[in-house]
């Protein structure tokens, strides 16, 4: 069998779908298992061992984009034997139908009768987390989600890591923790740049080194906590990799220090330690799913709003989540001391 998964256009969801993506090759020995996804969420979906082979598509955010979706599923024709369309969206599910896969599975959603012919009702009460509602997708309708999920992993490219700490001139010989500062959904989401940056001195302190991840997007925050903290032998790797071998780099993470992001859902497929930072969301929708992580969430009266900046102006969620805070989670996790 030859199975397709259009994968969700966030990175952080595509890692959310990976137990999914184990199930399905659990329940169907020897299929191979294709996804369609956005190029920007390929390198990592390419890193799971379960995915035979990723299709980037360059489909532009929010657009139906009809004639192309239609190309593209002709071009697909007589490949597969069964797809699973992930998000709820009526455009995400063309392509199957237009590539005429006999077995198309999906949610209810955005009148999708017909273009899917297996039908999921989702019970957002029954199942909160992401990655449970993916997984449903799995089993029949009305069957209960397999329990407990499969972890997330991916793996990572050692020759392509060694390169790049060649390339970036890093120093490997002393304890990483690796920040991630960005959030691609918002401001809301990050923690703010000054608090970083005492974090940074401190572990510089202690014998430490402080990487910083992110696209280049992410290059004004970490401007901000090199600025913040000068002297804090931080090097900031924002803009200067692709995805992929920001995977691989972190995978070198003694620990690592992340907002509500895709990069904290890939360091915690890499079972990396990780203190995960949670401000305007929650950690009850899309928690990294490394039972080991540290979940950090003030909840003050006013959070989860998901709003991309603080409609309030206050920022409580992520201003009062102090440094020391962090660094308790930190040392917790004992390889930072170790």
């Amino acid at each position: 069998m030859r199975l397709l998964a259009i994968a969700p256009n966030w990175i952080g969801d595509a890692l959310l779908a990976q137990p999914l993506f184990a199930l399905l090759q659990a329940r169907h020995p020897g299929a191979a298992i294709d996804v369609l996804a956005p190029a920007w969420t390929a390198p990592v979906l390419a890193r799971m061992p379960e995915v035979a082979d990723v299709l980037p598509t360059r489909f532009e955010h929010g657009r139906l984009a009809l004639s192309e979706r239609w190309r593209l599923g002709r071009s697909l024709r007589g490949r597969y034997d069964a797809a699973w369309v992930l998000p709820n969206s009526l455009k995400s599910a063309l392509v199957p139908f237009f590539a005429g896969i006999p077995r198309r599975v999906g949610f209810v959603g955005e009148q999708r009768f017909g273009l899917l012919n297996v039908l999921h009702r989702l019970d957002e009460q029954r199942l909160p987390l992401m990655a449970d509602r993916y997984a449903q997708l799995a089993v029949a309708p009305g069957e209960p989600v397999p329990a407990p999920l499969p972890q997330t992993r991916l793996r990572v490219d050692a020759a392509n890591r060694d390169a790049a700490l060649a390339r970036l001139g890093l120093d490997a010989s002393r304890p990483v923790v690796a920040f991630c500062p960005g959030a691609e959904y918002g401001p809301a989401k990050r923690w703010p740049a000054e608090h970083f940056a005492a974090l940074a001195g401190t572990l510089a302190a202690k014998g430490r080194q402080v990487w910083l991840f992110g696209s280049a997007k992410d290059q004004p925050a970490a401007d901000a906590i090199l600025a913040a903290a000068p002297h804090a032998g931080i090097t900031s790797l924002c803009g200067r990799t692709d995805l992929a071998t920001a995977i691989d780099l972190l995978s070198r993470a003694a620990a690592v220090v992340a907002n509500d992001s895709g990069l904290m859902h890939v360091a915690s497929a890499l079972g990396r330690p990780l203190v995960a930072l949670y401000g305007s969301s929650s950690p009850a929708h899309t928690p990294p799913l490394d039972p080991r992580a540290r979940l950090v969430w003030l909840q003050p009266e006013c959070s989860p709003c998901y709003a991309r900046e603080c409609p309030l102006g206050h920022f409580r969620c992520m201003r009062e989540l102090r440094p020391a805070q962090v660094l308790a989670e930190l040392d917790s996790l004992a390889t930072v001391n170790a």
